[in-house]
């Protein structure tokens, strides 16, 4: 009897310590989390562009001779006005004389005839002299005066020729390889080329855009080479050096063409930018960067927490009960490792960035804590040595 009522009462435990167990919580899941922020995005459009100086002068003979000396270094830079070439100047000097001569022949002949009319005009007032010899002492000293005026000229005319017998640097620039030697018979046309000379402490680089990125510039009120000061920005770009590395001074649209190129169907635009240590060469051919549009205080989020599949994109989203919400977004442009957001999305929300291919709507999510691999350690340290001193205890 009482071995049954033991039994029974064995039961009634077991059913009271069921009945008082707790219904078990659901699994969270553990996830990485991030809230919505915003950020300035600048958005670049990518091209191949070709460097050339902004200045690119030939030096040219204006006067013909035998070339007889030169004065610089080839391939050093060269001042404004710096001597270049001396041509032989003999004709040129003996031209410059008989001019000089001519003048001052000119000059004596106007002082006599201007005394001429000084003498005669008070004896034609004294009727001593007849009107006609006056009028012929006039028409003379008018004559020599018109001498004077040409032989003026022709001086001018053959000092400047005496004077392009030294040819000058027209710009400051380095100067190329000489195209004669001396003792070369130059003089002008086809044998006037000397060398030539380069400016290139500010280049341009040319390059091509298609008409969609205009039509684009144009829809967000960017007119490419105009300045605009209401922006916070300007349309500038970077160029790739050719060991891939950034030049790090940036350049500005100066000049865009009016009309598209209708065999490539895009059109030129030029940029200028500063060339202090003669990093970009002309002629070189150079990836470029334009800045096409800051998107100021725009909703970001990371690349690697947005979904993209037939149906459109989309994030998921925690809500306050820590349960998860599958949002659909418009997405804007990627720029590095984020995507702006359209619509969709709010500023502070929190989003999930890694973890979300094991979610579904509605799941509970954690967000995974931050491991610091020195507290880890420790950790694992002091159980090592709790371990040791119970083992040491028994």
């Amino acid at each position: 009897m009482n071995r049954k009522y033991m039994i029974v009462a064995v039961g009634m435990t077991a059913l009271l310590l069921g009945g008082c167990k707790k219904e078990k919580e659901p699994e969270k899941v553990v996830v990485k989390m991030e809230k919505v922020g915003t950020d300035n995005m600048e958005i670049y459009g990518e091209y191949v562009g070709r460097i050339r100086a902004k200045r690119f002068v030939e030096v040219r003979a204006r006067v013909e001779g035998y070339l007889e000396n030169m004065l610089f270094e080839e391939g050093k830079r060269v001042h404004r006005d710096q001597p270049l070439f001396i041509i032989n100047r003999a004709q040129y000097k003996a031209r410059a004389d008989k001019a000089d001569a001519q003048l001052k022949k000119d000059l004596a002949q106007e002082a006599k005839t201007a005394r001429d009319v000084e003498r005669l005009r008070p004896l034609y007032e004294q009727k001593a002299a007849s009107q006609l010899d006056l009028d012929n002492a006039v028409a003379a000293y008018e004559s020599a005066k018109a001498s004077v005026a040409m032989s003026r000229a022709d001086l001018a005319q053959a000092n400047l020729e005496l004077g392009y017998t030294t040819v000058k640097s027209p710009i400051t620039g380095y100067i190329s390889e000489r195209y004669v030697d001396v003792g070369t018979l130059v003089g002008p046309g086809a044998k006037s080329l000397l060398a030539t000379v380069v400016d290139s402490d500010t280049v341009l680089v040319d390059f091509s855009l298609t008409a969609q990125d205009y039509l684009r510039s144009l829809q967000r009120n960017v007119k490419l080479g105009e300045r605009d000061t209401s922006r916070s920005w300007q349309p500038n770009i970077t160029v790739t050096l050719a060991d891939n590395s950034i030049y790090p001074i940036r350049g500005w649209v100066d000049f865009a063409e009016p009309q598209v190129d209708p065999k490539t169907g895009t059109f030129s635009v030029r940029a200028e930018l500063g060339n202090p240590e003669r990093k970009l060469l002309p002629g070189q051919f150079t990836k470029v960067k334009l800045l096409l549009d800051v998107r100021e205080n725009a909703v970001v989020v990371p690349a690697k927490a947005v979904v993209i599949e037939k149906g459109g994109a989309y994030v998921y989203v925690v809500r306050r009960d820590s349960t998860t919400e599958k949002r659909f977004i418009e997405t804007g442009p990627e720029v590095g490792n984020r995507i702006v957001v359209e619509r969709g999305l709010g500023l502070g929300e929190t989003i999930i960035t890694e973890g979300y291919h094991k979610l579904a709507p509605g799941v509970l999510v954690i967000q995974e804590e931050a491991t610091v691999p020195g507290e880890k350690k420790d950790s694992v340290a002091v159980a090592a040595v709790v371990r040791k001193e119970e083992g040491g205890s028994r």
